[in-house]
């Protein structure tokens, strides 16, 4: 699950073989830690999912999404690999702020876990900035 801002609109192609719509868009969220840049992932809809990208989503708009991640091993012209993460979308929730007068939906909420390191208000979900890789190595070997 990600709370993201849609960076380029949804463009919609479709399969060969049976038609089904397929939506890419690419978005951008905040990394764990304050000081880098944000990231961006290209996210895939297909289905029913690919047409509600394309008739609701727009650029700046921010979403809360749902699905699974999966890394892409993409040849270059060079010869060499490069490996590019892509989100496959479940599930998709406009985004809404306090400024809206909304919160993040029910549904989401009770899907979500509250505790200190990560609690939920009104402005969205404040994920734990703790560095990724501990200071310090207690192992002793």
């Amino acid at each position: 699950m990600l709370e993201v801002l849609v960076k380029k609109a949804p463009t919609v192609r479709f399969t060969q073989d049976n038609k089904t719509p397929l939506a890419e868009i690419e978005v951008e969220f905040d990394s764990l830690r304050s000081d880098d840049p944000p990231c961006t992932i290209k996210v895939v809809g297909w289905g029913k999912l690919a047409e509600e990208l394309q008739n609701t989503v727009q650029v700046n708009s921010k979403l809360i999404i749902e699905g699974r991640l999966r890394m892409n091993t993409i040849p270059r012209q060079d010869g060499t690999k490069e490996k590019r993460a892509e989100f496959t979308l479940s599930r998709i929730h406009p985004f809404f702020s306090k400024n809206s007068g909304s919160t993040i939906p029910s549904e989401i909420q009770s899907n979500l876990k509250s505790d200190s390191a990560n609690p939920i208000n009104n402005e969205g979900i404040k994920w734990d900035s703790s560095p990724l890789v501990p200071d310090t190595d207690d192992i002793p070997f």
